[in-house]
């Protein structure tokens, strides 16, 4: 265990931490962060219509969310290209290759054959459904840009600045523009299918339940030595939204959802995510009540943000990051939470979520209810803690041992 431990600090963490943070991935998951308001902003229509459901007096708030997490692919074109400007260093195209991204994905989009003319389907295009085009078209265009900058066309020359400004930005706009003009309307490719074709196995992959285990625990074996969770955001989080999306279509039709690799699954329903990353609100109970006065006192400050499924205080406080003890409680927690969800959304003993709500700071089981309308949840949720309380309890012992012996040796030095 010592060896490995090593190995995981010295060698993997570090080239893992270098690896991620090469402007390319950094980009990606950069963007990812930033589009997560435009979400948030759907999500509150969505819960907002649950009321509406109750109080049909209410007003309409629809065009908030059509035009907000509606429009969430072209948001993403321009994100992506603006932080790949923005992590290669090249200042001057920031805001360019964002517009420029948001004109491609819009020719690249239009619909084509029967749905020629429909703005309903133009609009559909720029929805969850195509957040995969959406990225595709902004490292397309972040790609041009950046090649173009490494020309360092007309630098040194006289012409005046403003003039060669305009230049740089013209020919990777024309060259960006005119090869998707050539695919679209000379070949008549239909980008739009032909990037989801090529992201549907990794979709589909996602909906398995390795698939789904993967991506719980993927990121919480990451997140144990510190390297954020949300740099697997670009992975993640296409397949989350066109998952919950085609809930939604399925539930307004009548049917049910099927899709349990979502957001609302993995973090809103706050099993998975119990106390945040890796289900430490069972460690931080245990912590409340130890023999160990470090750890009694950091627990009950950390309980607070644990409630609200905020924990970074416990995961570096207690510490649970590259601690040995209590990182392997952490991974299995993933693991089980992962397969306790699915069996359960499986075999139809909770309700698979059909709404999009992405508020993961609400307490659970308040939460677990209101993203799966199933009052079950409850007691699910509280089975649940009990086995992740099962879990942390002989790794937390260990480690309070641990903190008892240095206590005791810090006293007897004192005196």
């Amino acid at each position: 265990m010592k060896k490995f431990m090593n190995w995981l600090t010295n060698s993997f963490a570090p080239t893992m931490n270098t690896f991620f943070s090469k402007p390319w991935l950094a980009a990606l998951s950069s963007s990812m962060q930033k589009i997560i308001p435009f979400i948030l902003t759907g999500s509150l229509i969505y819960f907002y219509n649950v009321f509406v459901s109750f109080f049909p007096a209410l007003p309409d708030l629809s065009p908030i969310l059509n035009f907000s997490f509606g429009l969430i692919s072209l948001i993403v074109a321009f994100m992506m290209a603006n932080q790949c400007m923005e992590k290669l260093n090249h200042p001057f195209y920031i805001t360019n290759a964002g517009i420029t991204s948001v004109c491609v994905l819009l020719m690249a989009v239009i619909p084509q054959e029967k749905n020629t003319d429909s703005l309903s389907a133009f609009l559909g295009n720029l929805g969850p459904s195509g957040i995969a085009v959406g990225m595709v078209i902004g490292l397309f265009v972040s790609l041009v840009f950046h090649l173009w900058a490494k020309v360092r066309f007309m630098e040194g020359s006289s012409v005046p600045d403003f003039v060669t400004g305009w230049i740089n930005t013209i020919v990777p706009n024309v060259i960006a523009l005119g090869i998707t003009m050539v695919l679209v309307n000379v070949l008549h490719v239909n980008l739009f299918e032909v990037i989801l074709a090529a992201f549907q196995p990794v979709a589909s992959i996602g909906q398995t339940l390795p698939g789904f285990m993967l991506i719980c625990f993927v990121p919480a074996f990451f997140y144990t030595m510190g390297i954020s969770s949300w740099l697997f955001g670009a992975v993640t989080t296409p397949i989350f939204l066109a998952g919950i999306q085609e809930n939604i279509e399925a539930a307004a039709a009548g049917g049910v959802a099927q899709n349990i690799a979502t957001s609302e699954a993995v973090f809103t329903l706050a099993f998975i995510t119990m106390g945040g990353m890796c289900a430490t609100l069972g460690l931080n109970i245990l912590m409340c009540f130890s023999k160990s006065k470090q750890l009694r006192t950091l627990g009950r400050v950390f309980l607070a943000p644990s409630i609200f499924n905020i924990n970074e205080p416990v995961m570096f406080g207690a510490p649970v990051v590259f601690n040995p003890l209590l990182m392997l409680p952490a991974w299995i927690n993933s693991i089980v939470g992962a397969l306790y969800v699915w069996f359960l959304m499986s075999t139809g003993l909770l309700n698979i979520p059909s709404k999009m709500i992405q508020v993961g700071q609400v307490p659970a089981p308040i939460s677990s209810v209101m993203v799966t309308e199933d009052l079950r949840a409850v007691l699910w949720w509280v089975l649940l803690f009990i086995l992740y309380l099962v879990i942390w309890y002989p790794f937390f012992k260990a480690y309070e041992k641990e903190k008892l012996i240095e206590e005791s040796q810090a006293v007897e030095l004192e005196i």
